[in-house]
C-alpha cells in the first residue's frame, strides 16, 4: 500500500512539473508565431548576429536570445524602434519592422532552447550580491528578480529577463550602461540605481558568475 501511495504520489509530483513546465512555455513564448518568426527572423537579418536559434551568435558582444521570455524581447524591439534604446545597428533594424513582425521574431527566439551557462565564473563576492544583495546600500539579490538560476520570471505585472547563461561582455557592457545612465530602460528605473552602487571589481564578477548559470 505504501508502495502504491508513494507511486501515486511521484506521479502527481510528475504530472505537476510537466503542467508547470508547459504554462512557462505558454508564458515565454507569448503571442507571437515563432513559425513565421523563424522565417522573419532569417529574412531580417537577425539569425546573421544572434545566431538561428539565439544561440549561437559568432560576435561575443551580440546577447544570446535563446529561451529568452519574447514579452521581454518585443520591449527591447519596442525601445530600439522608438529610440529610447540606443544601439547603431538595432535601432534602424527595429525602424523597419510592424509590429507583428516584432512579436513574431521574438516568439521564434523565445521557443528556443534557455541559454544555459558552464558553471564557471564562481566567486563569494558574485555568489552573495546575486544571491543576497547588500542591504546597507540598498541593492536588491539579483535572485529576488531573475530567479535562483537566472532564468527569468514573470508575474501579473512585469517579466523579468533571462540573464544566466548570457554572454559575460554583453552582461558587462549593460551593467556599465546601466551605471553611467546609457541605458534607462528598466521598470523605475531599478537597473540604474542598483548598478550605480556597484563597483568595476562587483560589475566584473557578477557579470562572470552570472554567465555561468
Amino acid at each position: 500500500m505504501q508502495l502504491l501511495v508513494s507511486g501515486v504520489l511521484a506521479l502527481f509530483l510528475i504530472s505537476s512539473a510537466a503542467r508547470a513546465d508547459d504554462e512557462d512555455v505558454v508564458e515565454r513564448i507569448g503571442s507571437g508565431s515563432k513559425e513565421a518568426g523563424k522565417l522573419k527572423s532569417r529574412s531580417e537579418l537577425c539569425q546573421e548576429c544572434h545566431g538561428d536559434d539565439g544561440l549561437n551568435g559568432t560576435a561575443i558582444g551580440v546577447p544570446h536570445l535563446g529561451g529568452q521570455y519574447s514579452a521581454y524581447i518585443l520591449k527591447q524591439l519596442r525601445n530600439f524602434r522608438s529610440g529610447e534604446r540606443k544601439h547603431p545597428v538595432m535601432n534602424p533594424m527595429a525602424e523597419g519592422l510592424a509590429e507583428e513582425d516584432l512579436g513574431d521574431i521574438a516568439a521564434y527566439f523565445a521557443s528556443n532552447k534557455v541559454m544555459q551557462g558552464d558553471g564557471s565564473g564562481q566567486s563569494e563576492l558574485a555568489r552573495s550580491l546575486y544571491a543576497r544583495g547588500d542591504n546597507k546600500r540598498g541593492i536588491p539579490s539579483c535572485k529576488s528578480c531573475h530567479g535562483e538560476t537566472g532564468k527569468g520570471q514573470h508575474s501579473a505585472l512585469d517579466i523579468f529577463p533571462v540573464i544566466g547563461g548570457q554572454r559575460k561582455l554583453y552582461l558587462r557592457e549593460q551593467l556599465y550602461n546601466w551605471r553611467s545612465g546609457t541605458r534607462k530602460n528598466s521598470p523605475s528605473g531599478v537597473m540604474n540605481i542598483i548598478a550605480k552602487s556597484l563597483s568595476d571589481e562587483e560589475i566584473e564578477a557578477l557579470s562572470e558568475y552570472i554567465s555561468g548559470l
